[in-house]
């Protein structure tokens, strides 16, 4: 077990000849392969570098880079636009599709009692471990794990073994374990290495992956003084080690305390990262621990046209709506349609602002009446984004017409915010 690359500060900046040698540094440490893969996120996670970085990988191990698999999840495939502007150099004869219903293989499972220990009793069954095919009987000797490590609502900080467990897991475990995060309660999680949705990837990767040849290539992104997402940290290694070191780069560079609770918040979601719910209400889980009891979180959304990035989700969410976390768990115990994607479960979850604050949703291709049937408010986009210019705003607190005070947010993917009374 071993840490080969350990470098960054909140200040400091990572650029791209650095980044190269860096990389190539902790390559030659770990000697010749001959059968490599890289699992990067996919572009919702575009300003994790992850890109750069497997370009980086082709251009290091060339003809002995036989395939990309791009973490999805449960996200849509790659569009080509997409994958031109994050792999620019990359064949994309590489790009293999995740199919998280289908390309799985289930290796084991994580015991109930340990689940239930971790757990706190909240879910007491046992856990699938399921990962893609490919990598488990892919051959390969070397398997790079590529991504960002950020605050994140189901696991507390993104990545490390997630990457390949959800990243690359079946429907089973992706589902269940969503909501052991929804049921453990987010705001008890995130911004926390050691959750326990953590401790039953340890225990899966520990006794049913420890022989494949995993290496974590896992970076911290952190907006510059002019919102910028720049690279502050490079960490690459095969054991815990070097995920908890980028933890604690990340809650310094990512994790925003403020003294007092905000009472109206305008986040701006980048039409060309998010297009869904799914992946916009980042917007929610983000801020929530920030927002004052009655508070307005107005979320600006041009490019928000879905709900779920997976037809049967998408289904789920318009049926059931973001509704109170104890409601969504009194509808489980008869919706067998529900009970059988935890995942949307989960999101329904996280979503939901609980009738502590009102959530405003202001987008081009949902209408009010759909906007409004899972639970939120609707506003005009074009009339909101006159009064919230993202292009005069910054981050942080901003005077709008010298009277109104706002909390801005111009990327929420980037960071967590809250208040010390928010927090548990």
């Amino acid at each position: 077990m071993s840490l080969y690359c350990a470098s960054g500060s909140v200040d400091g900046v990572i650029a791209t000849e650095q980044l190269q040698r860096l990389l190539f540094d902790a390559f030659n440490q770990i000697g010749r392969r001959e059968r490599v893969v890289v699992v990067p996120p996919d572009y919702t996670r575009v300003h994790s570098q992850a890109g750069a970085i497997t370009c980086l990988s082709h251009q290091f191990y060339g003809e002995h880079l036989m395939d990309v698999l791009p973490a999805l999840g449960t996200h849509f495939p790659m569009e080509e636009w997409q994958i031109d502007r994050m792999f620019p150099t990359l064949p994309k004869s590489l790009i293999r599709t995740h199919r998280w219903r289908d390309d799985v293989v289930t290796i084991g499972e994580v015991p109930a009692r340990f689940v239930s220990d971790v757990t706190e009793g909240i879910y007491r069954k046992p856990w699938p471990v399921q990962i893609n095919r490919l990598l488990w009987e892919g051959q390969h000797d070397l398997i790079l794990s590529v991504g960002q490590v950020v605050p994140h609502e189901v696991i507390g900080m993104a990545n490390f073994n997630k990457n390949i467990f959800i990243g690359t897991g079946g429907e089973a475990g992706i589902n269940e374990s969503h909501f052991i995060g929804a049921a453990y309660g987010l705001e008890r999680m995130m911004g926390r290495a050691d959750t326990p949705l953590r401790k039953i990837l340890n225990y899966a990767e520990q006794h049913f992956c420890s022989h494949l040849p995993i290496l974590y290539v896992l970076t911290v992104v952190a907006p510059d003084n002019e919102g910028n997402p720049v690279l502050r940290g490079l960490f690459v290694g095969d054991d815990p080690e070097c995920f908890h070191r980028a933890c604690s780069l990340s809650v310094e560079s990512n994790f925003q305390r403020l003294d007092r609770e905000v009472h109206t918040a305008v986040v701006y979601l980048d039409p060309e990262e998010f297009q869904s719910t799914w992946l916009g209400n980042k917007a929610i889980y983000r801020s929530r621990m920030a927002l004052a009891d009655g508070a307005q979180l107005i979320i600006l959304a041009p490019g928000v046209k879905t709900f779920g990035e997976d037809p049967k989700i998408d289904e789920l969410i318009r049926k059931y709506g973001y509704r109170p976390t104890p409601e969504i768990l009194q509808t489980l115990e008869s919706a067998d349609d529900l009970r059988n994607n935890l995942a949307a479960a989960a999101h329904l979850i996280h979503g939901s602002p609980e009738n502590r604050f009102d959530v405003i949703y202001c987008c081009n291709d949902l209408s009010q009446e759909e906007v409004e049937s899972v639970g939120y408010q609707y506003a005009d986009l074009g009339q909101m984004l006159k009064k919230y210019d993202p292009d005069l705003l910054t981050d942080g607190w901003n005077q709008i017409d010298g009277q109104e005070e706002i909390f801005f947010i111009r990327n929420p993917a980037l960071g967590l915010w809250a208040c010390d009374a928010k927090i548990p």
